[in-house]
């Protein structure tokens, strides 16, 4: 069968076809995982230049379960975000049905949870049970599972009962034959839909050789697809070696790392396309998908490698910047045209949802909610939220505002719900800290009432007229006392949710 041929055929089982959102290993050439090289940018150029399915880098549990999942109207994207704000996964529409989730894990019920947080975001599950690196060995992860086979199969087993998209794993051989056909043999039946093998034992580095000749006893051993993997250093250098490869392993499908990450054109059968046209194309996806520029940089210098003391090497070396990166390469326009148009979206997006923020909806517990967020750029520095709300509080009469403020575990996030004259105020947006919740929660009052809030250009001018309080003292003077019902005063409770309290993996 002609190479070309060979990667473009239909998956089916006896005669049906397979529902393409079932994913597929036969037949197919794939990116492999590779820690700061298989992010957005990186996938979708192999995508462009003929890859099949497209693995993330391997992203630790711990950090993916704390996680939120937000979808980027600015870049159509889905974005998994960490406390910190920062993004810790990112993908789109485009490679939904062909990009593949691998996590790194040493928990079952762990495992699961990040599954479950994914899966309608992805189109299948994998686990990464062959990185030999400490930053994935250590707490028991990558490679360090092939000494756990009863930890492997819990892990399999119950991401392969508990999600909804194909599990697979990738492992590396073991120091004898019999061993690693015994593994596979116990991974098959926990009913994984495909493995992927790394032709190197766990101590092997990529100049020693590849075992083609395990690969192909483990093919021969196990009923479920097998991916080739480790033949960049000695067998693929261009589109054809692939298929070779292949045949040396009797694998069904073939999965390239550094030969990909070096040129992602290694994927197309027309074979490489000149490095400095890769190179854009990659600038490009990078600056329209907001990669950080650490990481555009990085992926660019592993394209460069021996060119990395050329004129175009030392600019890219020198450059501390997403517009320094593009200058660099002769896209110095495209960046400020790009930049400009996601400026645009953003306010755009940003004005909407001002305006939106502002009408109240009271939900069937009673509490009246907004989406609203405190900037303290937005705000005076000696006035905020919560002293208009207080002062309001004391011009009508009423008890001074109380605030309940709880903290989610899972990702160490705040909310405060206000009480004022028995009505309940809450923001739907989780804060950093508890101050910032509980001024969220007064801007909810605030707007349902129409009063000021204290932002910058807005007129208070009983505020301005007493004497300045700590932005935070909400009861220091005799005034409040008079006015708080007793055992009030100062009442600002805090609540952790323990275990008993629904928890926000609940469903996921």
């Amino acid at each position: 069968m002609r190479a070309e041929g060979f990667w473009r055929l239909g998956c089916s089982r006896g005669g049906m076809i397979v529902n393409s959102l079932s994913l597929c290993y036969h037949n197919k050439l794939i990116l492999a995982p590779m820690v700061r090289v298989g992010t957005l940018p990186m996938r979708l150029l192999a995508l462009d230049y003929g890859a099949d399915i497209v693995y993330c880098e391997e992203l630790i549990d711990l950090k993916m379960i704390q996680c939120k999942r937000v979808v980027n109207e600015v870049l159509s994207t889905v974005d998994f975000v960490a406390p910190d704000d920062r993004v810790v996964f990112r993908t789109c529409e485009r490679e939904q049905n062909r990009v593949v989730f691998q996590m790194g894990t040493s928990d079952a019920e762990r495992a699961l949870a990040v599954a479950r947080l994914v899966e309608n975001d992805v189109a299948g599950i994998d686990v990464n049970m062959g990185c030999p690196k400490e930053y994935s060995t250590k707490g028991g992860m990558g490679a360090a599972l092939l000494s756990d086979p009863d930890k492997i199969e819990k892990i399999l087993s119950t991401l392969v009962k508990g999600t909804h998209r194909p599990v697979t794993c990738k492992i590396r051989i073991l120091p004898s034959l019999e061993d690693t056909l015994s593994l596979v043999k116990r991974i098959e039946r926990t009913g994984i839909a495909a493995i992927a093998v790394h032709g190197r034992k766990r101590e092997e580095r990529p100049q020693h050789p590849v075992s083609c000749e395990v690969i192909k006893a483990i093919a021969d051993t196990v009923s479920i697809p097998v991916i080739a993997n480790g033949g960049s250093h000695d067998h693929i250098q261009r589109y054809s070696d692939i298929e070779d490869f292949r045949q040396a392993t009797a694998a069904s499908s073939v999965m390239v790392a550094r030969a990909a990450m070096w040129n992602p054109s290694i994927f197309l059968k027309e074979g490489l396309r000149p490095l400095e046209e890769v190179m854009q194309k990659y600038i490009r996806y990078a600056v329209q998908y907001d990669n950080h520029y650490t990481n555009t940089k990085y992926c660019l210098c592993q394209m460069l490698r021996e060119q990395l003391e050329s004129p175009q090497g030392r600019l890219l070396h020198a450059a501390q910047s997403s517009r320094e990166i593009c200058e660099a390469f002769g896209l110095g326009a495209f960046y400020e045209e790009t930049t400009q148009e996601l400026d645009a979206q953003r306010a755009k997006l940003s004005a909407r949802t001002s305006e939106e923020t502002r009408e109240p909806a009271e939900d069937t517990s009673g509490v009246i909610k907004m989406a609203v967020k405190f900037d303290r750029r937005a705000y005076s520095a000696q006035i905020t939220p919560k002293m208009c709300l207080l002062e309001w509080c004391r011009r009508e009469k009423l008890p001074q505002p109380m605030y309940e403020t709880v903290q989610r575990p899972v990702d160490r996030l705040f909310s405060s719900i206000v009480t004022v004259a028995e009505q309940k105020y809450q923001s739907t947006l989780w804060d950093k800290s508890k101050k910032l919740a509980e001024q969220a929660a007064a801007i909810v009052c605030l707007r349902s009432q129409g009063l000021p809030e204290g932002r910058l250009g807005e007129e208070n001018p009983s505020l301005h007229k007493r004497k300045r309080e700590a932005p935070d003292q909400d009861c220091g003077g005799s005034r409040a006392q008079e006015l708080a019902q007793p055992g009030e005063l100062c009442k600002k409770p805090f609540v952790a949710l323990g275990s008993d309290e629904e928890s926000p993996l609940e469903g996921w």
